[in-house]
């Protein structure tokens, strides 16, 4: 998520700064506009990848931002946090009606606010993902992303779940080398605390159920001093 662009826009400055000083911390590029329509030409120009707009702005209202933006197909699909004062129901359903994607009022938590940003992006992220094809097999190994279920030659593998995830992830990158720490990142949940070393522990379990071999693997291959590949068991036919 990093580096990405983010458009605050709000007339009270002291704002737009406290805002824009806790993004650029987060390693986020940060626009600013005091106004509706100069918040439209900044879209035009930068084409920011989020915007955090406020509703009562000179100019041009946040709602009419909103509008405008969900009317231009080239923009209609950028992401929208309201950050406005009003706090009546009738203004959240009426910004969400409009377009908006999330909505928060004033005195805000900083820390909820740039947890917002990071969770819109990345669902923006999962979206715009190709489509990932339902089934895996080569060799012994076959695995269904839609039921969850792994056979090796043709038994069902009773995985863990985090073992399915493993091998899921690493299905689906074949050929790409991962350090233990990127695998971390993948596959364990934030809110987890695991050891670069627990990877070694739950990709030797998960040798012991796919590999016909699990000191001399096809599929889950050790690069030395770096991490892991995943190789579509390819050396099975390799034999002296």
């Amino acid at each position: 998520m990093q580096y990405q662009t983010i458009l605050v826009v709000d007339d009270e400055k002291d704002i737009v700064e406290l805002i824009s000083y806790n993004l650029e911390k987060e390693k986020f590029t940060v626009f600013k506009a005091y106004d509706g329509e100069a918040s439209l030409r900044i879209i035009n120009q930068q084409k920011p990848d989020l915007l955090i707009l406020d509703l009562m702005l000179p100019k041009m209202s946040g709602f009419d931002v909103c509008k405008s933006i969900r009317n231009n197909p080239q923009f209609c699909r950028l992401p929208i946090i309201m950050l406005t004062a009003k706090s009546e129901e009738s203004d959240k359903v009426i910004g969400l009606e409009i377009g908006a994607d999330d909505y928060l009022t004033k005195p805000f938590s900083i820390k909820e606010l740039v947890a917002r940003v990071r969770a819109l992006l990345r669902r923006l992220h999962e979206d715009n993902k190709p489509l990932l094809k339902e089934k895996f097999s080569s060799g012994r190994l076959e695995i269904d992303y839609t039921s969850y279920e792994v056979k090796v030659d043709g038994k069902k593998a009773a995985l863990s779940p985090t073992e399915l995830k493993l091998l899921f992830f690493f299905s689906r990158h074949p050929g790409r080398v991962y350090t233990r720490n990127q695998i971390l990142d993948q596959v364990w949940d934030d809110d987890t605390f695991v050891t670069p070393r627990t990877v070694d522990v739950h990709i030797k379990r998960l040798r012991s159920q796919i590999e016909k071999d699990a000191n001399n693997p096809q599929y889950i291959i050790t690069i030395r001093g770096i991490g892991y590949k995943f190789t579509e068991g390819k050396q099975d036919s390799l034999k002296l």
